[in-house]
């Protein structure tokens, strides 16, 4: 089974929660142990991963083994900036998804774009902005400006020049870091009332911090 790591959560010395992305489950959550003195960036948000899942009929949450990196991801790890995008990505899924959610695609979607923001070499401090807009296109939400329209505020025309903009434009089109947290927040806006509910997600602040 192929996953994407989603978030942790520390479970005693030894062991970790693991809320994962994959196509066999959706959002789901895993038991593994950790190894004493081991490392744990094997599960940095994002990571994608190779692992066998054990069932436990007596327990919804089932354990990992034989974990392993899918990709290295050198890309992203090497870069602060990249990691800091990744840290706000996985956080709006971890967030928006509900357990067992599994729209047909999104695990791939999800595992490409990744591997695509890992492969970038120039410019991409707008790539969150694209995915989120494909996230909600993935969804099963029109990311038209018309329906986004009212969320948008005084971001309305980069909104609508960003929708109509193929990928490399999109990447280089000219936004600060304080316009670039403003549109995520639009989106985040949009998408949180089509879902129902509430998105805060603390890693955009770092964003915009990132690039003023």
């Amino acid at each position: 089974m192929k996953l994407v790591v989603l978030n942790t959560t520390k479970l005693g010395d030894s062991s970790l929660v693991l809320h994962s992305l994959s196509r066999e489950y959706g959002r789901r959550s895993f038991i593994i142990g950790l190894r004493k003195g081991g490392s744990r960036a094997l599960y940095m948000p994002f990571s994608i991963l190779d692992a066998q899942e054990i069932e436990n009929r007596k327990s919804d949450l089932w354990r990992l083994k034989d974990i392993s990196a899918s990709h290295p991801l050198n890309g992203i790890r090497s870069n602060p900036d990249k990691n800091a995008i990744v840290l706000f990505m996985s956080e709006v899924l971890w967030r928006a998804l509900q357990d067992g959610a599994a729209e047909e695609g999104l695990f791939d979607w999800c595992e490409r774009s990744i591997l695509t923001l890992d492969a970038i070499e120039g410019d991409f401090q707008n790539y969150h902005l694209r995915w989120l807009m494909e996230l909600i296109s993935v969804l099963g939400f029109s990311p038209a400006i018309e329906d986004i329209a009212p969320f948008a505020g005084e971001n309305l025309r980069e909104i609508q020049d960003l929708l109509s903009s193929p990928l490399p434009e999109f990447m280089v089109y000219p936004l600060n870091g304080k316009k670039r947290s403003a549109i995520a927040d639009s989106l985040l806006r949009y998408l949180s009332a089509h879902l129902e509910i509430p998105l805060n997600i603390r890693s955009l602040a770092v964003l915009g911090e990132l690039y003023r």
